[in-house]
């Protein structure tokens, strides 16, 4: 079995839990805490960062896009109509396009601050970055996410799923991220009709069942989360 370093509240992780969950691959995950710089995971990925994949031979992948394109390489490639990336190249662009936006400037805009302010600071040492939650940039962030899911809301209103007719690494990244914020309780789902029923039927997928069961400690998800009818 395939070993996962992550971070529950980590969009990127989430992305790649999924993205193997679709192809029925099992991860045995071990929860990693980047900012405290443990000298075993730095020997492993040196910048410290999370995603990390021991692959075959336990050879660490380092980095989600990078791991899915291992995982298209090794695995998608047999999967035809199953598989997370596109044959045509135009498509291919368009699906990468949209994981950069999930996981890198949604992460910038919104993820990533309301993670760390709400949820990681209380875990932190001064050290570490740790203290009360900085409000100027949870307010920022918050109103950020409004931005972020009207683009959602327009591309599942547009297309049968984000990147086009079929699911693919797009929906996952997307999931990764608002997965997130919804177990923070930060999207206000009714003001996005389109968003919403793309995202509960990304939940009723069998790839999103241990996504729903996670928890982190000190900090109980929305009452809705694991709801499917919500």
């Amino acid at each position: 079995m395939l070993t996962l370093f992550h971070h529950p509240l980590y969009a990127s992780c989430r992305f790649v839990r999924l993205s193997f969950g679709e192809y029925g691959e099992e991860l045995a995950l071990i929860e990693e805490r980047p900012w405290a710089r443990r000298q075993e995971f730095l020997s492993l990925n040196p910048a410290g960062t999370i995603p990390v994949l021991l692959a075959e031979g336990d050879h660490p992948i380092v980095g989600a896009t990078v791991i899915a394109e291992y995982l298209d390489e090794t695995r998608g490639a047999l999967k035809r109509e199953k598989r997370l990336m596109a044959e045509d190249s135009v498509q291919r662009a368009e699906i990468r396009r949209l994981v950069d936006w999930y996981l890198t400037k949604t992460e910038a805009d919104v993820t990533r601050h309301l993670v760390r302010e709400r949820a990681l600071k209380p875990h932190m040492s001064s050290a570490e970055g740790g203290g009360s939650p900085d409000s100027a940039t949870i307010r920022a962030a918050r109103a950020n996410v409004r931005q972020h899911l009207k683009y959602t809301n327009w591309l599942a209103g547009t297309r049968d799923w984000l990147a086009g007719k079929k699911l693919s690494y797009a929906d996952l990244a997307a999931a990764g991220a608002l997965s997130v914020l919804d177990y923070l309780g930060e999207v206000e789902w009714r003001d996005y009709p389109a968003a919403r029923d793309w995202y509960s039927r990304m939940k009723s997928r069998p790839s999103f069942r241990s996504l729903l069961t996670d928890r982190v400690r000190g900090l109980s998800p929305v009452s809705h989360y694991a709801d499917l009818d919500f």
